[in-house]
């Protein structure tokens, strides 16, 4: 991206493209560049946790300060798409983990659920707890997925897809959502169907020795 910046500029300066058709093409420079910032961020987080001996902080996290802070965060996108997004469990239950990881996947959960539903959906943040674990759930109410890419979600194979407003992905924040909740000490699920909708499911047990 930085080079094509860099071309373009050159090819203004030396007059072999006019300025017009240089501000034609900024809308596309700016999606790729936030396309590449997001695989710089989401690179620089995998990181962190991949050097010196890098070991999870867990905290007592509430579920609904979460909840509002994602609220805040997604504000302006969630009313682009006129979504309304609702917490479903106990507003007193919390979770005992790290909370920059968590904080990360679920950013990630939500920035999809976001960009795969439909105008005027639903999204739900829910909370179970049972005697061994919370289960911490996202669910949408947009375009779905076949079945046969459930199983390719955490791979670099799987296809990208544009959300339901022409938003693009850049393919890496799952994996490293993967990665992050196998250091929770975690597991995920993704159940999704066409049309219907998907729900991504983390299995954060009680407390991290």
């Amino acid at each position: 991206m930085f080079g094509n910046f860099l071309w373009l500029i050159e090819a203004v300066e030396e007059k072999t493209i006019s300025e017009e058709d240089f501000f034609k093409l900024l809308p596309q420079l700016k999606c790729d560049a936030q396309k590449n910032l997001q695989t710089i961020q989401d690179s620089t987080s995998w990181l962190k946790t991949q050097y010196g001996e890098f070991k999870i902080k867990p905290e007592k996290i509430m579920m609904m300060d979460l909840f509002h802070h994602f609220e805040e965060k997604y504000a302006l996108k969630l009313k682009e798409k006129n979504i309304k997004f609702h917490f479903k469990g106990d507003p007193n239950a919390f979770v005992t983990t790290d909370r920059l990881l968590l904080q990360y996947v679920l950013d990630k959960i939500l920035n999809n659920a976001v960009k795969y539903s439909f105008s005027g959906n639903d999204i739900h943040l829910q909370e179970v707890t049972d005697d061994r674990q919370v289960i911490i759930s996202v669910s949408d109410f947009g375009t779905g997925m076949n079945e046969k890419y459930l199983s390719e979600i955490f791979t670099y194979g799987n296809p990208l897809f544009l959300g339901t407003a022409g938003e693009k992905g850049v393919g890496l924040s799952l994996k490293i959502v993967k990665n992050f909740v196998s250091l929770m000490h975690g597991n995920i699920q993704i159940t999704s169907a066409e049309n219907k909708g998907t729900t991504v499911s983390l299995f954060v047990r009680k407390f991290i020795e």
